[in-house]
């Protein structure tokens, strides 16, 4: 029997690209469909076109469908994915262009500080009729969602509609690389334990063949400090130097991380650099993404050939999905890193809030691992952030211009009080279109 797998978002290429790539490789878990949605016409013919000639080129037994209304294509869903991004590249330059004018200065901007807060608010109306539509239409299906800001989006979803979101990122297995090749060691005999925010999650457990790795760690840093002057290694150097306070290193590096902590870096200042312009530059990240998407319509429309990466197992968002659905359908109990309710799994953190966390994939769906030992410290700086994103949920929901400011205040980038009201209103106007509760 076939499964249906639904993308809500299908526009955004670099995850549509991987997630067909491994569609077409997967042993194990039967035949696909794959539902593709985006509202945007034209990037859903171009990520159709790309992903047909995929299938046509392995002769992949992949049945596919289009739509630009998801409830066509909702009924019967197993999976739904959602990676949209409301109002695209341009609406997050204005998330991030704007503060600048405010001297606020992000790498991202798509999590916290003004940019993220920002972004949650044309988000999470949009998300919230996404998953009432699931709710009625393919109640039983499993709902992944990778759109950010994530924790406020999956906080919404689960507070509002009580529909049992998970959201997934990449960010730990990616640091658990980093750190496996920092040591020296085989990524596939290292394991972790991390527990904290999406894109501050901190890894308090390393491991390598089951035994304590830190020990394998500090003995790198210690030679570094012998040979550099400034003591830390010379990428991710904020985040190094929060493993030195707490032994623990947080997920997804500086570049993330460095958001969490406005007060550390005033006027985006970094090390000698420029926090989102010399430093993990924004409009890098912006143009590469339209270099990326430019290069899928050519490869879609046969201007370009069809490149041989597209089917090879790449690093990204959608690289654990497949795996994840394996564990379920055939309840392997593999552990994984998800988005979803604490629960009292980690007992020093509030049991509704919404946590990154280790949890096991069976088949009556995710259970996250209990950890007693999460250490206090960090868990205070999480427990923060769970309070700040309740107020940017409330401010999304109710389209409150007053709980804008309180998040941008209670975030830490703005202290003046009519600073942050003059920040939110420019805010709002810029992204007048998308924000329907406003």
């Amino acid at each position: 029997m076939r499964r249906k797998l639904v993308i809500i978002g299908a526009g955004s290429a670099v995850f549509t690209q991987g997630l067909v790539a491994d569609l077409i490789q997967q042993e194990g878990i039967g035949k696909w469909e794959l539902g593709l949605i985006d509202v945007d016409a034209e990037a859903l013919e171009n990520v159709v076109r790309l992903a047909e000639l995929m299938i046509q080129t392995k002769g992949a037994d992949i049945k596919l469908s289009a739509s630009q209304d998801r409830k066509d294509l909702l009924p019967d869903a197993d999976v739904v994915v959602t990676t949209i991004a409301v109002g695209g590249r341009r609406a997050w330059e204005a998330d991030v262009f704007i503060p600048r004018k405010y001297g606020i200065y992000q790498p991202v901007g798509d999590t916290v500080m003004p940019g993220g807060i920002s972004r949650a608010m044309r988000m999470i109306p949009v998300m919230l009729e996404v998953a009432d539509d699931i709710g009625h239409l393919c109640p039983e299906a499993l709902f992944v969602n990778y759109s950010n800001p994530m924790t406020a989006i999956c906080r919404a979803i689960r507070r509002e509609t009580a529909i049992p979101v998970i959201g997934l990122c990449h960010g730990v297995n990616e640091t658990e690389g980093y750190l496996a090749d920092f040591a020296g060691l085989p990524r596939e005999q290292v394991t972790t334990l991390a527990v904290g925010l999406n894109h501050l999650t901190f890894v308090f457990d390393f491991r390598f063949d089951g035994e304590d790795a830190w020990p394998i760690i500090q003995h790198k840093l210690t030679h570094l400090r012998g040979s550099t002057s400034a003591g830390l290694p010379a990428d991710n150097r904020f985040s190094w130097s929060l493993y030195d306070i707490y032994g623990a290193y947080p997920a997804v590096s500086d570049r993330h991380v460095v958001e969490f902590y406005p007060e550390r870096f005033a006027s985006g200042e970094y090390y000698g650099r420029k926090l989102g312009v010399d430093a993990f530059s924004f409009e890098d990240t912006i143009a590469s993404g339209d270099r990326t998407y430019e290069e899928m319509i050519e490869q879609a429309h046969g201007r370009r050939q069809l490149k041989d990466y597209l089917f090879h197992r790449a690093p990204g968002e959608h690289e654990q999905l497949l795996e994840i659905l394996k564990s379920i359908q055939m309840d392997e109990r593999k552990v994984f890193s998800v988005n979803m309710p604490n629960n009292g799994a980690i007992p020093n953190l509030p049991s509704g809030g919404l946590l990154e966390l280790p949890a096991v994939a069976t088949g009556r769906g995710f259970a996250p691992l209990c950890i007693g030992d999460f250490p206090d410290v960090l868990a205070a700086k999480i427990a923060k952030h769970l309070l700040i994103n309740e107020i940017t949920v409330e401010a999304a929901v109710t389209g409150s211009l007053s709980l804008f400011v309180e998040a941008l205040l209670a975030d830490g980038s703005v202290s003046d009080r009519e600073v942050a009201r003059k920040l939110a209103e420019e805010l709002l106007r810029a992204q007048k279109r998308h924000l329907i509760q406003f």
